[in-house]
Parts: structure tokens; sequence; C-alpha cells
């Protein structure tokens, strides 16, 4: 049953007015109670009657996509797996980015609930958790790209990736092996950052903290892990990295040291971006199927708004792509 003024009223002991002044912002009500108010309905789950009744009514013909940052490729290829199965199901869409930020997150998902659309694809999501919450997400049909803790779920298998990764640096002798994490901890970033370790744990190689350094997921987070890892005492001989971009920051950042890669450090990426195959020293990565992960999303989207319930989410499996920028452990 939908949450409404009144149950806000009775619950914040104030009357349907005052909630329904304070929710709209009105200057008579004081920032105290405005607060309370707002607070209580994201509590309670409170949508406005205006979405509510659009979103009951009569839906259009398009698909909100949602994207973290329209800045970083890895999300080009999905756009192009949405569109391809959207266009064969008579759907066209809507993208947008959020560029990772929360709060302009809700505000793109508050649109598309307001526009009727036919359903939302969120990829790269930086409500996490929040977003299971979120009050709008039960009215309108939504699959989330890589939050595999999400019912309406499709994600590569970033555990698998990474120990993809680890494993082939211990394999070529490494055991100095240094992780370039994200910044933040998104689940995903989370996810690489836990498989590291176990990899490690697995093969009886000691866990060092210091080799754990943040970076971001563009070129210059690499370039500024760089410095820190060749501070140490004891620099790593390998590098597994966040993201393709980051690896490749990290690359130009080692040879301008004149750090030959991959024969003084291996450098390992995670998306498999075409930069990744044209680059020079070309880059060892985990291919995460992004085009595929677009249209699997579109088609489990397709399936919600027709009403099938038998849905789970999907989890893919990436493959590692040997190039040329790692080596066997080389012998001093």
């Amino acid at each position: 049953m939908s949450v409404s003024i009144k149950d806000i009223a009775q619950k914040a002991n104030v009357s349907p007015s005052t909630v329904s002044r304070a929710l709209n912002n009105h200057p008579r009500i004081s920032d105290d109670t405005k607060k309370q108010i707002h607070a209580l309905a994201k509590e309670m789950g409170y949508v406005p009657s205006g979405i509510a009744r659009a979103l009951v009514g009569k839906r259009s013909a398009t698909i909100g996509v949602a994207i973290a940052d329209f800045l970083d490729p890895f999300y080009s290829d999905i756009i192009a797996g949405i569109e391809d199965i959207a266009v064969a199901n008579n759907y066209h869409i809507f993208v947008s980015s959020f560029y990772r930020d929360k709060q302009r997150e809700r505000t793109l998902l508050n649109a598309f609930y307001e526009r009727r659309l036919a359903g939302i694809i969120v990829a790269g999501s930086v409500m996490d958790n929040e977003y299971l919450s979120f009050p709008h997400r039960k009215l309108m049909p939504a699959v989330l790209i890589n939050c595999p803790r999400h019912p309406f779920s499709v994600s590569a298998d970033k555990s698998l990736g990474a120990r993809l990764a680890v494993e082939h640096l211990i394999d070529l002798g490494h055991r100095r092996i240094a992780h370039v994490r994200h910044a933040h901890d998104y689940e995903t970033a989370q996810l690489r950052l836990t498989s590291y370790k176990e990899t490690l744990k697995q093969h009886g190689i000691p866990l060092d903290d210091r080799y754990i350094v943040a970076g971001d997921e563009r070129f210059t987070g690499g370039v500024r892990a760089v410095d820190q890892l060749l501070a140490l005492p004891e620099p790593p001989t390998a590098v597994f990295c966040f993201n393709d971009m980051t690896a490749i920051g990290v690359i130009n950042a080692l040879l301008k040291k004149g750090i030959d890669v991959p024969n003084d450090i291996s450098v390992v990426g995670f998306d498999d971006l075409d930069i990744a195959s044209f680059y020079h020293p070309a880059l060892t990565t985990v291919h995460q199927p992004t085009y595929q992960i677009g249209r699997e999303s579109a088609k489990m989207l397709s399936a919600i708004i027709e009403g099938n319930k038998n849905i789970e989410a999907q989890l893919i499996e990436p493959k590692l792509i040997v190039r040329e920028s790692t080596a066997p452990l080389r012998a001093k």
C-alpha cells in the first residue's frame, strides 16, 4: 500500500496541510520541520501523488538509461548493446549521466519516473544498497548493471576477473603484487579488492597493505599511484589495476621514469577497452563483455515490463587477455 500525506502527518503528529507545505518547501514552515518531514517521507517510502498517478497511467515506449560517466569509454559498448535490443523490441532509449554523484543519480532517476518511461537501466550506480530502499524502485521496472546484490541485475563476475589477473601474475613468478584500487568503496571495487587479497592468501603470499594504493577510474589515478608504489623500500614487481584507464596511467608514469614495462614491472588492467590493444605495450587485461552485458540487461528489462516473474540476476564470466604488458619475473 502506498504511503499518503495523512500517514506521514500521523507519524509526525502534525496536520496533513503542514506535511504538504513542508514537502513543497513552503516558506512559512520552519527549516527544522521541513527536515523532519522530508526525512520521515523518505523513511516511509512516500512517493508524490502526481508521480504515482503517472506511473500507473500509460507509459511511453522509451527506456531510460542512466550511466555513471559519459567520459568513461567502458559504457559505450553497453549502450550499444542496450540500444540493439531496445530497437528490436520497439523501444527508444534516452541516455543521461550522473557522473558518479549520488544526488545527481537520485535527481536523474526521479526525472525518469516523472516522464512515465517504460523502464530504466542503471549502469554503475553509486547508490549501491541505497537503491534497494529508493522509494520509486517498486513503481517502475528497473535493471542495474554491475550491482550484483540487486535482484534484477546483469554483471561481469568481478571476483573471478580479479582472481584471473592475480593468478596470471603469480604464474609468472611475481610475489610483490600491488593493487591500485578505486578510491571509493563501491561494490564492484570491493569485489576486486577482496578477490585480490584472497588469491594472494590461497597461494601463500603474505598480504602487505602498503601494496594497496588508491587511484580512481581515470588515467590520472594510475599516475598518482606510481609515486606511492615506487617510494616503498621494496617496490612491487607487478601491478593489478582497477581498470584499463588506471593501468594505462600506471604504464605511462613508469615509462616516463625509465622503468621498463613489462621487464621491470608487469601491469594488468580490467575491462579490455579498445585502447588496451592499441597502446604500447599492449595491455594485458580482464575482458568484460560489455556489449553482451548491455544486450542482456535490455532483454531482462523487456521481460520485466512484459510481466515475466521468473527472472534472476545474471553473472557473466570474464576472461583474461594476455598481451605485452606482463612478463615473467626477471632474476636479479
